[in-house]
């Protein structure tokens, strides 16, 4: 069964319930986890910046394409993610490209877990460093490969914060301790993070009260930030260096007006209104709790995208197939994005899922799953 991308064509905002091909699905397969792609707050502000500034910059951050916009952003990052400085990208790709590339040089060693997203992967491979992957959320075997890895002269660890395609988090406790040890450097990915992890939504590096410990966090405009772009914050030395460094900063255009204005928008929504987060748990935790009862396998996952590990790359095309002719919207993670054989139907919550809406979702699980041989016993 082939599934194209044509499949999947959105005719409407990314909420909860969108229209492809005229038909109306439950979106589970969105990273719009604080539902404000389409907040009205957000709109007028991307609006307003256009009104005000333009639809482009027309040149790169070094020319003439800094606006006080961009800078404004900037200083509302690093106080929200409570760092001393921050810089921002075009796209996240382009931050984690510019920034491992820029500070990993001849003589030095990346340590990156085998799961870490592509564009992590891709800045290592782009640096003059030595480029080495430890086994997926496993300390042990990081600290085995820096002790082996004696003649390195300055040593770099990046990781996802929580991984997006099971959902599981980086036991950064341990990283840390490890970094320690070593005198590496720790780089935190918390594109899945931001809005959605710790006691305020600062991410990862929060949830584990280790924001002093950990030198740079990178995150992205593009899911609970409702825009496209990136950033990484960290020491304003270290900041300074990437912003004069890192290529995929100084030699691409500046990010737009209305993607920079919509971005601090949802910081501003994000710092004032808690609440969202705690509905989007809410909602994870009576989706998850659902999955479970059907029987299903939801891996590893302790955040809002909870993964049905469904195995045969097949039966998961089916599934997913099948889901959207009953009107639910989910992604399929097929190999080579996972292992062989450990094929998933990745869904993801947003704060402002209802609770008819998910037990809808639900109950189009439970039949696909019962067509497909997935799920057997009855619903508890």
């Amino acid at each position: 069964m082939h599934v194209s991308h044509t499949d999947h064509i959105v005719e409407s905002a990314q909420e909860p319930v969108v229209v492809i091909g005229g038909r109306k699905l439950i979106m589970l397969g969105s990273n719009n986890y604080l539902g404000l792609t389409n907040d009205p707050r957000v709109k007028e502000a991307a609006i307003e910046a256009i009104r005000k500034y333009g639809s482009g910059c027309a040149g790169s951050r070094f020319l003439n394409g800094t606006l006080d916009l961009h800078v404004r952003l900037e200083e509302r990052l690093a106080k929200f993610m409570r760092q001393e400085a921050a810089v921002t990208f075009a796209t996240g790709f382009q931050v984690n490209l510019g920034t491992i590339s820029c500070l990993v040089g001849k003589g030095d060693s990346v340590y990156l877990d085998k799961q870490d997203h592509a564009c992590i992967i891709d800045g290592a491979r782009l640096s003059f460093g030595a480029v080495r992957k430890f086994r997926h959320n496993d300390a042990a075997d990081l600290k085995r490969q820096m002790g082996n890895d004696g003649d390195a002269k300055g040593r770099l660890i990046v990781v996802d914060g929580v991984f997006s395609m099971e959902g599981d988090i980086a036991p950064l406790p341990e990283i840390v301790a490890a970094a320690r040890e070593f005198a590496a450097g720790v780089m935190v990915d918390d594109a899945h993070g931001i809005g959605v992890m710790g006691p305020t939504g600062r991410g990862t590096a929060e949830h584990f009260g280790l924001e002093d410990e950990v030198d740079l966090i990178m995150g992205t405009f593009s899911k609970s930030m409702a825009s496209v772009g990136g950033f990484i914050a960290g020491g304003a030395t270290v900041i300074d260096y990437i912003k004069h460094r890192a290529r995929t900063m100084i030699f691409s255009a500046a990010p737009p007006p209305a993607s920079v204005a919509a971005a601090l928008a949802t910081v501003e929504i994000m710092d004032s209104e808690p609440e969202r987060r705690a509905r989007l748990w809410k909602s994870t935790r009576f989706f998850a709790a659902g999955l479970k009862s059907l029987g299903l396998d939801t891996g590893e996952s302790r955040t809002p995208f909870v993964p049905i590990v469904v195995g045969e790359d097949a039966v998961a095309l089916e599934m997913v197939q099948r889901l959207h002719e009953e009107g639910v919207f989910v992604n399929c993670v097929i190999s080579p994005a996972t292992a062989a054989g450990h094929a998933l139907i990745r869904t993801s919550l947003m704060a402002t899922h209802t609770v008819d809406q998910l037990t809808q979702a639900l109950e189009a699980i439970e039949k696909v799953g019962r067509q497909v041989g997935l799920v057997r016993a009855a619903q508890v």
